[in-house]
């Protein structure tokens, strides 16, 4: 049964940072399995990923958001209009930056656009495992100086330090407010959405550079088989690429890349559906699609959404 009582506290959390800065890392590591996809490369989330986090007196619902960007294409425009999007009624901003890289010009950016709200901020400085702690007061005082936050917490989502601390304090910040999602769901996507985001993980790991971010993913097809021996879930998906070169690659020697594409995106599926998986994988060139609005649509950037 929901909660609905005047001691419940619920509310929502906006994570906003430039790319690469652990937003998708920390929102695995509180909602307890892997919702967000992580890559090394800039600009991996392209859509709002919410994840509920539901404790014995409140529940927290975070919105990781695409990292902060200057935007060179229409997808860019979207992803830029989404984070920006997020920051409407929510109830704490978690201003997330990286303890590795100094201060700059789209911290200043995120710094300018957050002085028009007046949600609490709280500057979030993660990767903290990989600095000096001295290191710490300089990098509070970058900030600080140009911004007032209402809370400043170093954590590192990776491999969870100060971490309850963090959400300790967000806590503190929510309202009074009902359960607005059942204790055991973690998220708002429905399968479809994880499942395509697990497949574009397993090709931004395994291509490494040669592919920039001119991959998509669409579910053609998820069927439970009904004539095989044991539980069985049929998946049939497509990666879109903008280029046939770039189709040559996804495939590799003799199909060898696609197939460890395909056992290392199942893998990850079976683990959230519960059952085994059969995927298939197809590969499309779609050229350009990155820029042109119908084709954004078609594979899942909504404009009229957000």
């Amino acid at each position: 049964m929901l909660q609905n009582n005047k001691n419940y506290k619920s509310g929502f959390i906006s994570i906003i940072g430039r790319p690469n800065v652990g937003k998708s890392t920390f929102l695995n590591r509180v909602i307890g399995q892997k919702i967000a996809i992580m890559s090394d490369k800039p600009q991996t989330t392209r859509n709002k990923v919410q994840g509920v986090l539901t404790l014995e007196n409140s529940q927290m619902i975070f919105i990781d958001t695409p990292g902060i960007h200057i935007p060179k294409h229409k997808l860019g425009d979207f992803m830029l209009k989404v984070a920006k999007n997020t920051l409407r009624e929510v109830d704490v901003i978690m201003f997330m930056v990286n303890a590795v890289e100094p201060r700059g010009k789209i911290d200043e950016y995120i710094m300018e656009m957050l002085e028009k709200n007046e949600t609490p901020v709280f500057l979030v400085i993660n990767k903290i495992d990989q600095v000096h702690p001295e290191k710490l007061v300089d990098i509070i005082e970058s900030y600080t100086k140009k911004y007032d936050f209402a809370e400043i917490l170093p954590i590192s989502a990776l491999q969870g330090n100060n971490v309850d601390k963090l959400l300790e304090t967000i806590q503190s910040y929510l309202p009074q407010g009902p359960q607005y999602y059942p204790a055991d769901q973690v998220t708002d996507h429905p399968e479809r959405f994880i499942i395509s985001e697990l497949i574009r993980e397993k090709v931004l790991h395994l291509t490494r550079e040669e592919i920039p971010h001119s991959i998509a993913v669409v579910i053609d097809k998820i069927k439970k088989e009904e004539d095989t021996e044991k539980d069985m879930i049929r998946v049939s998906a497509t990666i879109v690429v903008e280029r046939d070169s770039q189709k040559g690659i996804v495939i590799g020697k003799k199909g060898a890349l696609l197939k460890e594409v395909g056992t290392r995106a199942r893998k990850d599926i079976e683990m959230l559906l519960g059952t085994n998986v059969y995927l298939e994988l197809w590969v499309k060139v779609q050229k350009d699609w990155r820029n042109k609005s119908a084709h954004l649509k078609d594979y899942g950037f909504r404009d009229d959404e957000y």
